[in-house]
């Protein structure tokens, strides 16, 4: 579960799902376009497109699930991976994790049972030691993995 949302990696993310409807809802109900999602949050921008805040909170080491735990296993060895695209570069296009040159993240497939395929569960490292995050969404939340807790 995500618990202490840290203020300072806020980042902004304009969702056109989230745009489009509020859109629609404004042309179909004669009302002002206002996107209302669970993460939504009042944004100061002069620019007029609806924005959907995120941040990165985080997240136990001990409360993360054992796949996790694995992956994490796996990373801190060097591998063998289990899956051909665990390694890769982590573009960060959505935007949620802090902003870093291009290379600076990778990702890792976090197992999935019963899961015909790699499922949504990732882990996200950084250049820095122990520096990863947790996504169990397919990138649209994160969590920073706290191993002091």
């Amino acid at each position: 579960m995500l618990s202490g949302m840290n203020t300072p990696l806020l980042s902004v993310r304009v969702t056109r799902t989230a745009a489009l409807a509020a859109l629609a809802s404004a042309l179909l109900l004669g009302g002002p376009a206002v996107a209302a999602t669970p993460t939504a949050a009042a944004h100061p921008a002069a620019h007029p497109v609806v924005a959907e805040v995120q941040a990165v909170g985080d997240i136990c080491y001990g409360d993360l699930p054992s796949q996790a735990h694995d992956t994490i296993t796996l990373i801190d060895q060097g591998g063998p991976f289990p899956y051909p695209r665990d390694g890769i570069v982590f573009s960060n296009r959505e935007g949620v994790l802090p902003g870093q040159s291009s290379g600076y993240y990778h990702e890792y497939t976090v197992k999935t049972p019963g899961a015909p395929d790699r499922g949504a569960r990732r882990v996200i490292t950084g250049k820095r030691y122990h520096e990863d995050y947790y996504t169990a969404d397919h990138y649209a939340t994160f969590a920073r993995v706290d191993f002091t807790c």
